[in-house]
């Protein structure tokens, strides 16, 4: 990411139901690459999101509808709503170019 100033990364996880997941993660992400690293991930496990919202491939062009449109009905579903944060760092970021 050193060579690529334009570069974004998103890394996703499985926070288990713990919170301070996100926090560990950032921890070992390196300062100046920070701003560009986003941690994302279900509050239980994927297999649980998939249960609830059905194929992953549906979860994610969901999850992309709501980015391109601001809203929040799939990243507002109980198991992703503890990523608001970073994922208004990402849409600030990333929608310009991508949508």
């Amino acid at each position: 990411m050193d060579r690529y100033p334009k570069r974004y990364m998103v890394l996703l996880i499985d926070f288990d139901g713990r919170q301070d997941r996100l926090e560990k993660a950032k921890a070992v992400i390196p300062e100046h690459l920070a701003d560009r690293v986003f941690v994302l991930g279900a509050l239980s496990n994927p297999e649980a999101l998939k249960a609830a919202l059905g194929p992953y491939e549906s979860i994610g062009s969901a999850m992309a509808d709501d980015c391109r449109k601001e809203t929040d009905t799939t990243w507002g579903h109980e198991l992703l709503r503890h990523n608001a944060g970073e994922l208004e760092r990402l849409r600030e970021h990333v929608r310009p170019f991508l949508f």
